[in-house]
């Protein structure tokens, strides 16, 4: 493994590097990605951020945001940088898999491979990593990579410290998650101090959803929304037709499993949603419900404690079904 002293002797002179970060990315994947781009950038890096798939419109004004490949849209492109990448960060994922076609290529790669996350049971495929599960967000992550590792808070200006507190907030759950830690709240600060715009990154995040958008979460929470008391479990099934109705694009579907959690009493949440080749699932857990064991016992995924998802190739009906049965097993967990 490369150490960070031979780390920082590399950055030290320009190199080519892509960032990349998992399919679907969500706000702590976009804002650590463009966030440690914007860092990179100042010391004259030629820096790409590839992603493996699109990511929600919201994501779309954060600053470098212009500067985005997307595998699925440019793939010569991205092949070719990532084949000719002296670098190769890798944030928000710990597996290949997670990247979908772009992680043989970067399998396949030459160049030395930065791990950044905090999810468990990391891969063996990098050359440098700085993992802690107990982070709240990889965001969080790359500020103390860059003041306390690389020792170059200076460069933390306003385009960097608004991408960050853009991961950081969206992956604590606007800073209500138990690993929001009092040293959360003080790289916040800072990141605020360095012209992060608290009020107006959540005003577009939260504050910027489209007609269609409300009208497909009403219809979730009136009609799909399924509370089994007996397990202290809320379930909101999704067909497809749902989805083609409202015209649902990426990221539309984000945060609604969190209206399941937040009924009084339910300590376990799960958004099932038809697509179309396979049914996913994004569960959400209070307290000490192991969330993420359901997502790799049963559904092919993972994750963090209270926050997981998974993939299953049955129909939507099987799949909750599937699900149905499995929380006898946990029943113990989900009543005490």
């Amino acid at each position: 493994m490369l150490d960070t002293a031979s780390l920082i002797k590399l950055l030290a002179q320009p190199q080519k590097i892509v960032i990349t970060t998992h399919h679907k990315p969500d706000g702590d994947a976009m804002g650590s990605s463009l966030g440690l781009y914007n860092y990179l950038i100042q010391q004259g890096h030629h820096t790409k951020v590839i992603t493996p798939t699109d990511y929600p419109d919201f994501l779309s004004w954060l600053p470098g945001n212009g500067e985005v490949i997307i595998y699925t849209e440019q793939t010569s492109e991205a092949a070719e940088l990532i084949a000719g990448a002296d670098m190769i960060f890798c944030l928000d994922f710990n597996a290949l898999n997670r990247i979908n076609e772009m992680g043989a290529l970067v399998g396949e790669s030459s160049a030395i491979k930065i791990m950044i996350d905090h999810h468990l049971e990391p891969q063996d495929f990098d050359d440098y990593r700085y993992w802690d599960i107990n982070a709240c967000a990889t965001a969080q992550l790359i500020y103390t990579f860059i003041t306390d590792e690389l020792n170059n808070k200076k460069l933390i200006n306003k385009d960097v410290a608004t991408c960050l507190y853009t991961g950081i907030m969206t992956d604590s759950a606007s800073f209500s998650l138990p690993k929001t830690t009092s040293a959360v709240h003080r790289i916040i600060a800072d990141l605020i101090d360095e012209g992060a715009v608290n009020w107006q990154i959540h005003e577009q995040i939260y504050k910027n959803s489209s007609e269609n958008r409300l009208r497909f979460l009403g219809i979730c929470l009136s009609e799909r929304l399924e509370v089994l008391h007996e397990f202290n479990t809320a379930i909101i099934a999704v067909p497809k037709a749902d989805l083609e109705k409202y015209d649902v694009i990426t990221g539309d579907t984000e945060g609604i499993v969190n209206y399941a959690l937040s009924i009084a009493g339910v300590k376990l949440a799960a958004f099932i949603v038809e697509r179309n080749d396979r049914v996913k699932l994004s569960l959400r857990s209070k307290g000490e419900f192991p969330a993420n064991e359901i997502c790799k016992k049963y559904f092919e995924g993972g994750g963090h404690r209270n926050a997981a998802g998974g993939v299953s190739s049955g129909s939507l009906e099987e799949v909750v079904n599937q699900f149905k049965l499995i929380l006898p097993e946990y029943k113990k967990l989900l009543i005490q």
